[in-house]
């Protein structure tokens, strides 16, 4: 739910006269090797994978290394579970409550504008990162669980300030959407798949440092407490033992104050195996 989508959204509600960071993708391979950490002690190995929710299909990501971690894990951990079709909520027992909030109308926006410029680069969510892997997951019978919950995440969608203060006001239903700034939001998209597809993290580092100068509110909402979280959730994990596949979406793991900076905190060390 929560993703560079939603950060790219975010970032263009807080500071529409300034477009997120482009940077020139370069020439795709077919074979592709995004970034992975590992954190493990005697008895327990925590994967943690960047993912990009929304991709074009183009290459093989899913294969090698991180297919070989994915295999050797007892269990898939994302951000949170979303529901799939109508039936879904049965599926998560009696624990599931519907969702009691709904994210504000400018985030709703501004989120569909980033939707379509990333559908203008043939991105889907069916084949993005975690979509896939929660398939894989459940095909194996593989435990899947998430860090948060569904709620949660629309709650904290509906109070972000920056986005609510300072953004226009949000189209109307049937009102068309500048098409230069999908334009501008769809490059930039493309850019961020392709340094994605490479591991490279400096395009995920520009894009969290504006957000978090003309946003500071919904970055510390989005990612700074969010990650210090994540990282109290990974070292009350390494107390048990096993294998665990994490997958957050690639800007948590980016920047000063990513996941992996927290658990540094918290004397957990990482380190990049892919």
């Amino acid at each position: 739910m929560v993703n560079l989508l939603a950060a790219a959204a975010a970032l263009a509600a807080a500071a529409p006269t300034q477009p997120p960071p482009v940077v020139q993708p370069s020439h795709i391979t077919q074979t592709s090797q995004p970034a992975m950490f590992v954190v493990r002690d005697d008895d327990t190995t925590v994967y943690i994978f960047g993912t990009f929710h929304a991709l074009d299909g183009g290459a093989n990501w899913f294969s090698d290394h991180v297919r070989d971690a994915f295999e050797h894990s007892n269990e898939l951990v994302l951000e949170t579970l979303i529901p799939e079709g109508p039936v879904a909520p049965a599926a998560f027992g009696r624990a599931f409550r519907p969702p009691s909030v709904t994210p504000s109308a400018s985030f709703l926006a501004t989120t569909r504008m980033a939707l379509s410029a990333g559908r203008a680069q043939g991105m889907k969510v069916d084949n993005g990162a975690d979509m896939v892997l929660r398939r894989a997951a459940e095909a194996e019978g593989k435990p899947v669980a998430g860090l948060e919950t569904l709620e949660f995440q629309l709650d904290m969608f509906n109070h972000m300030p920056d986005a609510q203060a300072s953004a226009p006001a949000p189209p109307k239903p049937g009102d068309p959407v500048s098409q230069s700034a999908i334009d501008s939001l769809s490059k930039s998209m493309a850019a961020m798949q392709s340094a994605w597809k490479k591991g490279d993290q400096s395009v995920f580092v520009a894009m969290l440092d504006q957000l978090k100068s003309g946003a500071p509110q919904t970055y510390r909402m989005m990612f700074t407490e969010r990650n210090a979280r994540w990282a109290d959730w990974i070292k009350a994990r390494m107390q048990a033992p096993g294998t665990v596949f994490i997958a957050v979406g690639a800007g948590h793991l980016a920047g000063t104050d990513s996941l992996l900076v927290r658990l540094a905190e918290r004397g957990v060390e990482s380190r990049r195996v892919y």
